[in-house]
C-alpha cells in the first residue's frame, strides 16, 4: 500500500509539473497579445499610466481605489481582482528608476481582462485575490531617480515611515494581511551569476526576517515559489538567474514584511544582451509572475524542496559592457599587457525622457576574473592614442569618407567645428570639439573616457569611441554604436 501511495504522489507531481510547463510555454508564445502597447521604454511617467488605471477603474472586473498621494501630490492607486481568500500583494517602482515590473504589471492586468487561458484564470481568481500597486514612487519616476522627492530611499523607510509613500505601503500590507508579497525592482545590469560570464537577468530573494536568517514557514513558502520561478526563467535565459544577498536589513520593507508574516518574494530585473529597454526582461517578468500566481492558486509549490533555493547561484558584480583583454600599452617607452573594463553610463537628457552614453574605464590590469557583455581579445594589438582631425576634413557622415580618407584609420577620434550643436552628444562615432579645445596628453587610467585605437602590424583596425568598439573593416553604419560626445 505504501508503494502505491508513493507512486501516486510522484505521478501527481510529474503531471502537475507538465501542466505548469504548458501554461508557461503558452504564456511566452502569446505574450504579444497581452503586452501593453503604450509602454515601450523604461522612462515611464506617472501621467502615462493614469489612462491605463482609469481603463481598469471603468471595468467591472476590477476594483480600483486611490490609496494615497506622493509628496508632490501624484495619486497612488491599488488595482484588485479576484474573490479568493488568499491575498497576494504586488507593488513596483518603489525606486523611481526601476520601472521594468511596472510595465509587466499592466501586461498581467491585460491578461486577466482579455480572453484566453480561462481555466487558469478561474483557478487564480477563485483561490486568490490579487492587489497591484504600480509605481509606488511616481515623484522619483518623474526624474528617473532612485529616491523620492524627500530624498529618502523608500525601501529603507519601513520603521520610521517618514514618507507618505511608505505609509501607504505599510497600511495596505497590514489591511490585506497579505499571504504573499511581490516586491518588484531593477538591479544593476552589471550583476552576473556567480562565477559565470552570464548576466543576472533576473535575481530573486526570499528576504530574511532576522539577523540569524532563520527559515520559518512564511519564508520557506517564498523560497519554494522562487525555485519554481527560477525553473521557468532557466528555460528562456539559461544560467542567467542570481540569488540576491539575504543579509538582514532592519530598515527595509522586504525584510520587515517577511517579519510581519507575508511570504515576501523580491524580484530584481538586471541585464540581458541587446535589451537596452528591458523589453525581453519585462516579458520574463510577466511569464514567471503569472505562472507563480497559478502555482500559488493551486498550492503546487508546497511540494518543492527548499534546498533547491540555495542551488541558485549568488549574485556577483563582475560584468562590464566592454572588456578588452591582453592589449599592449606603451608607457615611457616600455610595453605592458593590460585588460580594460569599460562601462557605459546612461546620462538622462532634459526632461528625463531619454538618455545618452558617457563611458568610463572602470578598471585596468588583470581582469581575468571579470566578464563583458562584449569581450575583445586584443592579443597582438597595441593601443594607439587618439588625435584631433585637421579642420580640412568635412564633418557630415561616415558614408562620405572613402577608404583612403577614413579618419579612424588615421587615428582621428575628435574633430573641430565652428558651430557645435546644443546637445552634449552626437550619433556619429567621432567626438566633436570646439576650436579652442586642446586634447590632453593621453594616459590610460581608470575614470578616463575610453577613446583610442587598436593597431596590429602597423595598421589601425579597431576604434574605441566613447566605450563602443568598432571594427574598421566593416561598414560603420551596420555596427552597434550609441553616441560620441561634444566637448566645448
Amino acid at each position: 500500500m505504501k508503494s502505491v501511495l508513493v507512486f501516486l504522489v510522484v505521478s501527481f507531481s510529474f503531471f502537475g509539473s507538465n501542466a505548469q510547463n504548458d501554461i508557461t510555454s503558452s504564456l511566452y508564445d502569446t505574450y504579444s497579445e497581452y503586452k501593453e502597447p503604450t509602454l515601450t521604454k523604461r522612462r515611464i511617467k506617472h501621467k502615462q499610466i493614469q489612462p491605463l488605471i482609469q481603463r481598469f477603474a471603468d471595468n467591472p472586473k476590477f476594483e480600483v481605489q486611490k490609496v494615497g498621494e506622493s509628496i508632490e501630490g501624484r495619486d497612488l492607486h491599488l488595482i484588485s481582482i479576484g474573490s479568493g481568500d488568499e491575498n497576494i500583494f504586488l507593488w513596483s517602482q518603489m525606486h523611481g528608476d526601476e520601472p521594468t515590473a511596472t510595465q509587466a504589471i499592466f501586461d498581467i492586468l491585460n491578461f486577466l481582462d482579455a480572453p484566453g487561458f480561462e481555466k487558469e484564470k478561474v483557478e487564480i481568481l477563485t483561490n486568490t485575490k490579487l492587489h497591484f500597486l504600480p509605481m509606488l514612487n511616481p515623484d522619483g519616476a518623474e526624474v528617473y531617480q532612485r529616491r523620492n522627492a524627500l530624498g529618502v530611499d523608500i525601501n529603507r523607510d519601513a520603521l520610521r515611515l517618514q514618507s507618505p509613500e511608505s505609509r501607504v505601503l505599510k497600511r495596505i500590507r497590514d489591511s490585506l494581511d497579505a499571504d504573499f508579497g511581490f516586491n518588484l525592482h531593477d538591479q544593476s545590469t552589471y550583476y552576473n551569476a556567480y562565477l559565470t560570464e552570464k548576466p543576472a537577468t533576473i535575481s530573486y530573494l526570499a528576504t530574511a526576517y532576522n539577523y540569524e536568517k532563520d527559515i520559518n514557514e512564511t519564508r520557506a513558502n517564498a523560497m519554494k515559489v522562487i525555485v519554481f520561478m527560477n525553473n521557468i526563467i532557466q528555460k528562456y535565459a539559461p544560467g542567467q538567474v542570481g540569488r540576491y544577498s539575504d543579509e538582514f536589513e532592519p530598515r527595509a520593507f522586504g525584510d520587515n514584511i517577511s517579519k510581519w508574516g507575508t511570504s515576501l518574494i523580491l524580484i530584481e530585473s538586471g541585464g540581458y544582451t541587446n535589451d537596452v529597454e528591458k523589453q525581453e526582461i519585462r516579458k520574463l517578468n510577466y511569464v514567471s509572475m503569472v505562472s507563480a500566481l497559478y502555482t500559488i492558486a493551486q498550492k503546487s509549490y508546497k511540494n518543492i524542496p527548499i534546498e533547491d533555493y540555495e542551488k541558485i547561484p549568488r549574485n556577483d558584480r563582475k560584468l562590464f559592457d566592454l572588456k578588452i583583454k591582453n592589449v599592449t600599452y606603451n608607457l615611457l617607452g616600455k610595453d605592458y599587457i593590460l585588460d580594460l573594463g569599460i562601462r557605459r553610463q546612461e546620462i538622462d537628457t532634459k526632461g528625463h525622457e531619454d538618455f545618452y552614453y558617457k563611458s568610463t574605464i572602470i578598471d585596468q590590469g588583470d581582469l581575468s576574473t571579470f566578464y563583458g557583455y562584449e569581450t575583445f581579445d586584443a592579443s597582438g594589438f597595441t593601443l594607439v592614442p587618439p588625435k584631433t582631425a585637421p579642420s580640412s576634413i568635412e564633418y557630415n557622415s561616415a558614408i562620405t569618407w572613402s577608404e583612403e580618407e577614413n579618419p579612424w584609420k588615421a587615428g582621428y577620434a575628435y574633430i573641430e567645428s565652428q558651430l557645435l550643436p546644443p546637445l552634449p552628444f552626437i550619433k556619429l562615432p567621432m567626438h566633436m570639439v570646439s576650436q579652442s579645445f586642446k586634447l590632453p596628453e593621453f594616459k590610460l587610467t581608470p575614470g578616463q573616457n575610453p577613446t583610442f585605437f587598436l593597431e596590429k602590424e602597423g595598421e589601425i583596425t579597431q576604434a574605441v569611441i566613447n566605450g563602443f568598439l568598432l571594427d574598421l573593416s566593416k561598414p560603420l553604419e551596420n555596427q552597434k554604436f550609441g553616441n560620441a560626445l561634444i566637448y566645448r
